[in-house]
């Protein structure tokens, strides 16, 4: 834990309940016998009986199993047995992804019952059975898009997602709950997906960090899929470095999962040495000049320019190669592939699915086999550009996306917003791409900075990461609104 971070989050939680604001610190309390998992646990499960409804955080809440492992995690902690960081820690998953505690939802009418069922009885995904083996304590299942990718909508019954920043805006999506809980000290840490920018973009918009490692990194199986080779399933927490905590208990091969990597795990925590110096960083200050981004995000963006460069890196302005021709190929080549699961039952229950969702979903049908057969050519000449481009960079840098997080309103999804969002283009190279939160507009409102690394490599990542949340307190920042909802 960073001198930084013990002062600047013991000054925000002490209007908060004390509570820790990262998974660091909390593993540093539990440890020292200044906090119990027990404690921390009902600080949040009493954060969240206060912010749940304003917000729209959880579909389905785990109180009690949820206390039942904390008590157990002080029992192993008390007796010599500490399974690393996550020991204690209560972490929230998105409801796309199968847990022991009940039925997935994916926040739609349309997912079967039996979902990840065997045998009768729900079971954990592989990253959820991995998250309990390391002693994290799961709180519940979080709010997300139908699907992944339609919009929430009020009329099926689920809770619609909002911003801890500012109750009328956007979370981000599609892993909104997860975003919203992480900001929002619901939780300290929790799993979200990524296809096309779900993990990143929430991360961006609510100001926490959410990684999307390199594809086959981590095993989906037991997640809803989406796009078959765009999919990832992520940590999303406040700092990097509990980011780099949580992926080196996620990451690892597994069978189950045919898109699964077999190759070793880096120790990301370790990788971290709190230094830039050296790394050769390409800003693609180009994205900043569209009249659709936003000017407090090209400035917020420029000054982190500056803290890279002053910080030892070494920092030059860049280009990232095809860039509209390899978004668009996530941004339309996961439509098909959404299609290629969802095409039975848009034909027999296409009234059950969000407008939304059908709308998007059904792009795909007007898609001929030519026309993704050549986005899969051009996929793979970005793989090959940006291959060439990390010949020259270790890291290359956007804004995570051009604007803060609009206003909700009817019909939002994901064709208002690809314009304006900058993740697609590493869900079709498979780059590792991190969001971390890098201050404020004039509105209050969070904005991300995108730090992508070469494939395999996310400790480079991590590192420039968290050294620039050495340098800076941005992800430390609690949300006016939050606190005022919990004094009242």
């Amino acid at each position: 834990m960073t001198s930084t971070e013990t002062t600047t989050g013991n000054a925000l939680s002490a209007a908060a309940d004390q509570l820790p604001l990262t998974i660091t610190a909390a593993a540093a309390a539990l440890r020292d016998g200044s906090l119990t998992a027990v404690a921390l646990t009902q600080a949040v499960i009493a954060r969240a009986d206060k912010l749940d409804g304003p917000i729209g955080t959880y579909i389905v809440r785990s109180d009690e199993t949820a206390l039942a492992a904390a008590a157990k995690a002080d029992e192993e902690l008390a007796a010599g047995l500490d399974k690393g960081l996550l020991h204690g820690i209560p972490l929230g998953i998105k409801d796309i992804i199968t847990t022991i505690e009940g039925k997935s939802t994916a926040q739609s009418l349309i997912l079967r019952p039996e979902f990840g069922l065997v045998d009768g009885k729900h079971q954990d995904a592989v990253v959820v059975q991995r998250l309990r083996a390391a002693g994290a304590i799961i709180t519940g299942k979080t709010t997300t898009a139908e699907y992944a990718i339609g919009s929430p909508d009020e009329r099926a019954g689920f809770p619609i997602p909002r911003n801890p920043f500012g109750l009328d805006n956007h979370p981000g999506g599609s892993s909104s709950g997860t975003g919203s809980g992480v900001a929002a000290g619901m939780f300290l840490g929790g799993l979200g997906t990524d296809t096309g920018g779900s993990i990143r973009l929430p991360a961006s918009w609510c100001g926490i960090s959410g990684m999307k490692q390199t594809f086959g990194r981590v095993p989906k199986s037991g997640c809803v899929p989406l796009g078959f080779s765009y999919d990832h399933i992520g940590p999303m927490t406040r700092s990097a470095r509990d980011a780099a905590a949580m992926l080196a208990v996620l990451a690892g091969h597994d069978e189950s999962d045919a898109c699964s990597v077999d190759r070793p795990v880096d120790d990301y925590v370790g990788a971290l040495t709190g230094s830039m110096e050296g790394l050769r960083v390409g800003f693609d200050l180009s994205l900043l000049d569209s009249p659709l981004c936003d000017p407090d995000v090209a400035e917020l963006t420029r000054a982190a320019f500056t803290v890279f460069s002053d910080a030892g890196a070494i920092v030059s302005d860049v280009a990232l190669p095809y860039y509209d021709e390899i978004s668009s190929t996530a941004m339309y080549g996961l439509v098909g592939e959404a299609l290629a699961y969802h095409r039975e039952d848009m034909l027999d229950r296409w009234a059950d699915y969000g407008r939304r969702t059908r709308l998007t979903i059904g792009r795909g049908m007007m898609m001929t086999a030519a026309d993704f057969v050549q986005m899969q050519r051009v996929r793979r000449v970005g793989v090959r550009r940006t291959t060439e481009l990390f010949g020259d960079y270790d890291l290359l840098v956007t804004p995570t996306c051009r604007i803060p997080g609009p206003l909700i309103v009817d019909g939002w999804g994901p064709g208002e917003l690809w314009t304006k969002i900058l993740t697609p283009y590493w869900n079709a190279t498979g780059n590792p791409a991190i969001s971390i939160p890098m201050g404020l507009t004039g509105d209050g409102l969070p904005a991300g900075l995108q730090i992508a690394g070469r494939p395999f490599d996310e400790a480079s990542v991590f590192r420039a990461a968290d050294a620039y949340q050495l340098l800076t307190d941005h992800h430390l920042t609690e949300s006016p609104i939050v606190l005022d909802l919990l004094e009242g």
